[in-house]
């Protein structure tokens, strides 16, 4: 196995050398979730960052290499589905650097804003990272421009590293960290961070059930190959070529790897926002929906910590996602009711809703339609509910009055 170059020291020299910029962000118990599990979960924010990931820290510490190695003067280049690029891009402004950052296509409109408000050059061009970074190495060749990877780079790693000491001087009594797993950059600098001074402390990477090229790798040394279709909501971690050096320190110091679907994912952004009033992205929650959903399985003494590692989520996605996690949770339901189409039955209706303590979000009737009989009106309400049994009992009243009613939200 290939030999790793960084030492603790050289960790603490990183983390001394990354400006104020980057923020020690805060590492807090979160009560109600301990008490669902019955042990101490704790979450570490790295949404609160000032371009909403923990990109800036490893970006920073790059920027700082760079100049002291008198390089970077003629500007920064970097490739990015958002967070890397704004991280580069803040980091370079803070530096007195011109960035340019190339990033897909597809790439969020906001993270793309807040990249060009940052001062950067933005290129779109590719549909995947990969492609974009191929277009980001071209350019800065071109333009002798030193390119900053987001993650396959030991001074990135080092950089990111500074988050596994803040872990572990907050709380020593972490034994069980919880990472979101894209190319590497994170769970390496967290993990050579911890291991190197607590070598039993557990840590897991996450990543998507669509894109997880190290599905196996702890099992068989083997990089799962992905798709060119395959889709996530958690844009940040879709990393289809993980790193070379982030390989060698994953097989070394990370315990297990696990994947979660965008389901998980977004009812995790769901819960994130009512925890702690802040917004995940979709890989920002990994780590969150691994625990909800029993991929990681705490021990009785474990003391836990879910790394929030990015809040740039897209406003839209964010809004669906609540409803999908309303749905699934069963605060959310579209229900289909078939009445005759006379005056008061939708009234009636209404009625029997309000007296289930059921708020009403939207009605809609459909006629003529080929599924509802002459006379009749099918009634598709939008309820907010307490809970799953909160609609079955609902379901039930409408059974017993022979009401056909169906509930167009429900997991099938």
């Amino acid at each position: 196995m290939d030999s790793i170059p960084l030492t603790l020291d050289d960790l603490a020299q990183a983390r001394a050398r990354i400006p104020a910029e980057a923020l020690g962000t805060p590492l807090w118990r979160n009560d109600v979730l301990s008490r669902d599990f019955g042990l101490p979960i704790h979450f570490k924010l790295e949404n609160l960052q000032p371009t909403g990931s923990f990109k800036l820290r490893g970006a920073s510490h790059k920027i700082d290499r760079l100049l002291a190695a008198g390089r970077g003067q003629r500007g920064v280049i970097a490739a990015s589905a958002g967070n890397h690029a704004q991280g580069v891009a803040r980091a370079a402004l803070v530096s007195g650097l011109p960035a340019t950052v190339v990033m897909p296509v597809g790439a969020p409109l906001t993270k793309i804003e807040a990249c060009r408000g940052l001062a950067a050059e933005v290129v779109l061009a590719g549909n995947n990272l990969e492609e974009a970074k191929l277009v980001a190495e071209r350019l800065g060749d071109e333009r002798g421009l030193d390119f900053v990877h987001p993650y396959d780079d030991w001074e990135v790693i080092a950089g990111q590293a500074s988050i596994g000491l803040e872990i572990m001087e907050t709380l020593p009594a972490a034994n069980l960290i919880v990472v979101p797993l894209g190319g590497g950059g994170l769970i390496s600098g967290v993990a050579l961070a911890i291991k190197l001074q607590h070598p039993a402390v557990r840590i897991v990477g996450v990543q998507t059930e669509t894109v997880a090229p190290f599905r196996r790798f702890l099992d068989d040394g083997s990089l799962e190959a992905v798709t060119p279709s395959a889709h996530t909501i958690a844009d940040g971690i879709k990393v289809k070529a993980p790193g070379v050096l982030t390989r060698q320190v994953i097989a070394r110091h990370v315990d297990a790897i696990v994947t979660v679907d965008d389901n998980a994912i977004a009812e995790a952004m769901v819960c994130l926002l009512e925890r702690t009033r802040t917004i995940g992205e979709g890989a920002g929650v990994v780590a969150l929906a691994a625990l909800r959903k029993g991929r990681v399985l705490p021990r009785p003494d474990d003391c836990v910590v879910l790394l929030i590692s990015g809040g740039n989520a897209d406003m839209t996605l964010v809004g669906r996602s609540i409803d999908y996690g309303l749905a699934s949770s069963g605060r959310l339901m579209s229900l289909a009711v078939t009445i005759p189409d006379s005056p008061g039955r939708l009234a009636g209706l209404l009625g029997v809703v309000a007296e289930h303590g059921m708020n009403v979000r939207h009605v809609e009737h459909r006629r003529g339609e080929l599924h509802v009989a002459v006379g009749m009106t099918e009634i598709i309400l939008q309820i907010e509910t307490r809970d799953l049994a909160h609609q079955q009992e609902l379901l039930e009243h409408f059974a017993a009055q022979g009401l056909a009613a169906r509930n167009l939200l429900a997991t099938r």
